[in-house]
Order: C-alpha cells, then structure tokens, then sequence
C-alpha cells in the first residue's frame, strides 16, 4: 500500500477535481427553485461515502435531506461525528463575480465557487481524509459517522427536528466541524469557544397619533425620547449591561485563556483602522479580543421612529422600536435573559408609555474545556499539516446548531476551521485556497489516528 503522503500528493489533482463537481451544483438552499439541485447535492455526497463502503442513508426532513453515513464498525475504538452542509448562500449580486459563481475557476493557487469554502471544500476534506487513510492502511481507526445537511444557511430547521428524536442514532464520543476560518495565513487555529445569542424587539407606544412637538412637546411622553433614555439604560458608563443577574452565570476567562490572547499576533488599531474607525469603548477591563470573544455584550441593532423624509418636520411621534441583541457566554441563557430584561424594560418605561417586547431567537454559548484530549488531538494532527502549532480561539458570532449539538449530544466539539476571513463566503468571488485544502486532508487524516488514541477511560468519563 502507498504511505499516505504519496497517496495524497498522486491524488492532489483528482481530490481538486471532485470539489470543482461539488460546487457545480447550485444547492442555493433559500431559492425554492432549486430544489433540485438540493436533491443532486446530497445524493452526490451520499455517493462520495458510498464509495469508501460507509452505510449510507438520506433522510427526509421538513426541509431538505440529511446525508447520514457509517463506517464499518471497529470494535473498542471512538466514534467521531463530522457534520457539515451542502447547501449554499445565493450567488447575487452575480455581477460582482469575476467569474460565474457555479463554473469553478483557479486563480493564484485558489478555487473561487459559490461554497468553494463555505462548506463544500471543508467538508470534502474529511471526506478525502477518510478515503486517503482506508486507501494507505486498509481500514480506519475508528468509528465515523458522517451529518452533512442542506439548510445550515436557512437555519437549520430540518436537522434541529432530526436531533430531537435521534440522539442515539448520532451518540459519539467527539464532533468535528469545518465551517469557519484558520486565525490568519499560516496561522491553524482551533475554536473552543462561541457565544450564544438573545434578540429581541420592543415597540414603544405613545399618543394615539402624531403630534406637533410645538404644541404638545413637553406635556405628552415622546416615544422617542423614552426609546433613547430606555435603551442607554440598558449599559452603563464601564461597558457592563444592567439587566439584573445578567453576569450571575458568566464563566470568567482563565488566566491561561488571556495569557494565550494577549499572544496572538493581533494588533487593536489595525483591527479599528481595518473596519474604518480610531478606536472603540466596549467592557472596561477587557481587551477586543477578550470583549469580542468571551465577554457577554449588549447591542442595538435597529432604531426607527418619527420623521425620515427630506428636510424638517416638527413632529412628536406616536410610536418607536428598536431591534436589539445579547451576546452570551456560558452558562448564559437566552430564558434568564428575557426574564431580567422585562424586569429592567419595566423600570424604564416612564408613564405615557406602553411597551410590547417581542422575542425572537436565542441559543446558549458553547465551550470545549482546553484540558479535553480531543483538543489536544486536533493539535498534533493540525501541526503535522500544517507544520505549526495551532493557537486556541474563541468566536464571538453564533451557531446555533452547534448549540443543539451540545445539548442533545452532550459531547465535545472540535471547531476545525480551515478557510480564511478573506474567503468572501457569503460574498461575491467566494474563494478557498488549495493549499489549505490539501492541508486540511493531510490534518484530518491524522486527526483520526489521534483521536482513535484517546483512552477508553476518558470517553466513559466525559459521556457521565
């Protein structure tokens, strides 16, 4: 048998080859007319895994299909779970494409698609992975099943119902996901870390029509005014939110943890003058990195009320809302949130006025302790790629399903990111570099060697 390194640099083109096929296919998962193409993606996936002799099934959902595979069983070993998607974000504005977003083309040493990244090229890399090491040794370490979807980017509601009932059929010892980023060129990262999120909406009421300000200014409450006065209630001077019990849960950062971001190569005025601004104020005490990624926050993130048209309009308005947004750590709740925000909306709502709170979405934060041997794992398989050491992030953003992972699975998740911040997912001229790609194959190849290392021991202790 060939040693894995010759295998995958004699299939380095064929494995480039395959992920052209895959973004091909146009799984746009918020475009109903492509229901189709959804269909011919999951059935391209499920034919990649048939072929490595894993058990296949594709499971209808509310939505689209779940791809579900499993490798023949090997008995007193782990059991991984990779998940990932096959659907894709909408290709528009096509016009700001180089290239057609569905015809696959290379440039300077990067696929540029519609998923090339996001998630189609880092889920393939496992699959690569698997198929390189059954090719180079015959069988695999371990036990894999494969979760891959088609509505991560329409919020993952086929999957979320599939979770409920089926916590069994997916039990695993760890789960691994590429979906995100490395910390920077040449720079591995594994993400421990997301925050959860809480967002809601409250409508403010006032007089039962709009007002002359002239006349009634100064004797009827303007909802506007009350808006503004309710919601910089909501934080205070130093940065920290006022809702009460709002930090009672929070899990503070270790010193290990601020030590290690203190040493990232991570410069605050560069990050500022990147997003166009001098500086900012956020959490006092914190640094950005700590205050983006491990701090909880509190922002508004829509305003309306009263006149919005040309010139001046002397108007008191008759109503005003605002959108706004939590972001959690653990052991933050989205329910304890809303509790102590309706008690706090309470107190700041002046007479005149009646407000509606609405709720929208939430999820908890997620958070891999760094003393977890499947992290430490994921480290050696990474610097064996990628001939560095990772460093250790958190993420500031959401993913929800990664949430109902861990609370329906109640195991470890490794966040394996293997594109980069620039790959324009989501955006036109979506991009992943080959070089990565092949990286990703060689760390993931690895990866479940570590992983099939783990003690027996630790997997009973962990799963209690």
């Amino acid at each position: 048998m060939p040693t894995l390194e010759n295998y995958l640099e004699s299939n380095a083109t064929r494995f480039e080859d395959e992920l052209c096929d895959f973004v091909r296919i146009a799984s746009v998962s918020a475009d109903p007319n492509r229901k189709g193409e959804m269909v011919r993606a999951a059935q391209w996936v499920a034919g990649q895994l048939r072929s490595l002799n894993f058990t296949v099934e594709i499971i209808p959902t509310s939505g689209n299909p779940l791809v579900f595979a499993q490798s023949p069983h090997v008995p007193d070993a782990p059991t991984v779970l990779v998940y990932g998607h096959y659907d894709v974000q909408p290709a528009e504005p096509l016009e700001k494409w180089t290239t057609p977003p569905f015809e696959p083309a290379k440039r300077d040493g990067k696929l540029f698609a519609r998923g090339a990244t996001d998630d189609k090229g880092q889920v393939l890399s496992h699959i690569k992975s698997a198929e390189a090491v059954i090719k180079t040794q015959g069988k695999l370490p371990l036990n894999m099943k494969f979760l891959v979807e088609g509505e991560e980017e329409v919020g993952s509601v086929g999957l979320g119902e599939f979770l409920k009932s089926n916590a069994e059929k997916l039990g695993s010892d760890c789960i691994v996901i590429s979906d995100g980023s490395q910390f920077a060129p040449g720079i591995p990262a594994i993400n421990y870390g997301l925050r959860g999120i809480a967002y809601y909406e409250i409508h403010l009421q006032g007089p039962n029509r709009d007002l002359h300000s002239g006349s009634f200014g100064g004797s009827i409450t303007n909802p506007a005014n009350a808006l503004a006065k309710i919601l910089a209630g909501l934080i205070d001077e130093k940065g920290r939110v006022t809702i009460p019990g709002f930090y009672d849960d929070v899990v503070p950062l270790t010193d290990r943890e601020r030590r290690q971001f203190a040493e990232l190569p991570f410069v605050e005025q560069e990050y500022f003058r990147n997003v166009g601004v001098e500086g900012a104020v956020g959490e006092e005490g914190y640094t950005a990195l700590e205050r983006r990624w491990a701090r909880p926050t509190f922002d508004i993130c829509g305003l309306w009320s009263g006149y919005q048209g040309e010139g001046a309009k002397t108007v008191l308005p008759a109503t005003a809302g605002a959108k706004i947004s939590f972001r959690l750590v653990p052991n933050q709740t989205p329910e304890k949130i809303a509790a102590g925000l309706k008690r706090k909306l309470a107190e700041l709502t002046p007479p005149g006025i009646q407000l509606e709170f609405i709720a929208h979405h939430g999820g908890p934060g997620v958070l891999v302790s760094l003393e977890s041997p499947y992290i430490e794992a994921a480290a050696r398989a990474i610097e064996f790629a990628f001939s560095r050491r990772p460093v250790f992030t958190r993420e500031g953003g959401s993913i929800p399903i990664v949430a109902k992972f861990a609370e329906h699975l109640k195991v470890d998740i490794l966040l394996l990111g293997w594109g980069q911040e620039d790959d324009n997912a989501h955006s036109p001229n979506e991009k992943f570099s080959l070089d990565d790609f092949h990286k990703a194959i060689k760390a993931s190849a690895k990866l479940w060697e570590e992983l099939a290392k783990i003690s027996g021991e630790w997997r009973v202790e962990s799963g209690e």
